[in-house]
């Protein structure tokens, strides 16, 4: 399918986590409706476009017959305004839950990095209208996560050691996007991001409100944890993640993995290399070779949720 078939939207779920929203709805029969949700620092532009202007994730399904959403959190982007102090975790899912409410049928959950723990609380809080789930180098939520160590703290600021990361984070307002984050976390040891534009990329990065980055730490135990796992029985979950992610080494998010088949869930797990398919870091949708892991992803969907 041409990208000129398609109807291109825009729009606002209101309330008091509010959403913007994108869609891209294909002219042919629609095979299903999928939501992308980004992660940390970022907006749904991730999903649109890649650093060096190429099309994104969002058109490599829409060229296979899906319909995509591609929402801001609540607070972030051109969502609208949540006071910083007041933005966190449950806000950003009570938003994102009441846009899977709006889109109105059943829909395939595509979540990244530090949405992982949103995506587990939707499926939890909206199984009946979420198919499946793919999470792409996911946040592990807090029935697992430790609750890191803290190097250090006083009235501003806490220091805590990450899985592979040191993170001082402030302890209210905005964090901007620092060379730290990205070029070790963002970037990291990935040979596949498109470092020329580096420039576009961080034209594109948002500041973070530290609470989310907080939890997203697991700060005091603070992330969010699944109360009742039954909604994952038998649901179909793809984890997949790039062999050169500094913060997602394979015992990490196999970890995740693990946790979701104790629930019943029916994991796939995909470390690329394992498809030999290397150098990629965190950020899959952006790199060089992003329609070929889209690929993967949609290969995965087309086949209902099976190796």
């Amino acid at each position: 399918m041409k990208d000129t078939g398609y109807t291109h939207r825009t729009g606002f779920v209101a309330g008091s986590s509010p959403v913007y929203f994108e869609e891209l709805i294909p002219s042919t029969d629609i095979r299903a409706a999928v939501v992308m949700i980004h992660g940390g620092a970022h907006s749904g532009a991730c999903f649109m476009t890649t650093p060096d202007n190429r099309s994104g994730w969002a058109y490599d399904f829409l060229r296979r017959g899906y319909r995509v959403i591609v929402p801001d959190w609540p607070g972030i982007g051109r969502s609208g305004y949540i006071n910083t102090d007041e933005l966190d975790a449950d806000r950003v899912v009570a938003g994102l839950g009441n846009l899977i409410d709006f889109v109105g049928i059943p829909v395939i959950l595509l979540v990244h990095s530090m949405s992982g723990p949103f995506g587990f609380a939707l499926v939890e809080l909206k199984r009946s209208l979420i198919t499946s789930l793919v999470a792409v180098a996911p946040g592990p939520p807090g029935n697992i996560q430790p609750v890191p160590k803290i190097i250090y703290q006083d009235q501003e600021m806490i220091e805590v050691q990450g899985v592979a990361l040191r993170w001082a984070i402030k302890k209210s307002g905005l964090i901007p996007p620092s060379d730290k984050l990205i070029f070790e976390k963002l970037i990291g040891s990935s040979t596949r991001f498109p470092v020329q534009a580096i420039d576009n990329y961080k034209a594109s990065l948002l500041a973070l409100p530290s609470g989310l980055l907080c939890q997203r730490q697991n700060v005091m135990g603070s992330q969010l944890k699944v109360k009742d796992g039954s909604a994952f029985e038998d649901f179909p979950v793809l984890i997949i993640t790039g062999s050169n992610d500094t913060d997602h080494p394979r015992l990490a998010d196999a970890e995740t993995a693990s946790w979701l088949a104790s629930l019943g869930a029916k994991i796939t797990f995909k470390f690329l290399s394992d498809a030999n398919i290397g150098g990629n870091g965190h950020m899959l949708m952006l790199e060089d070779n992003s329609t070929e892991t889209a690929g993967i992803i949609l290969d995965w969907l087309d086949g209902g949720g099976k190796e």
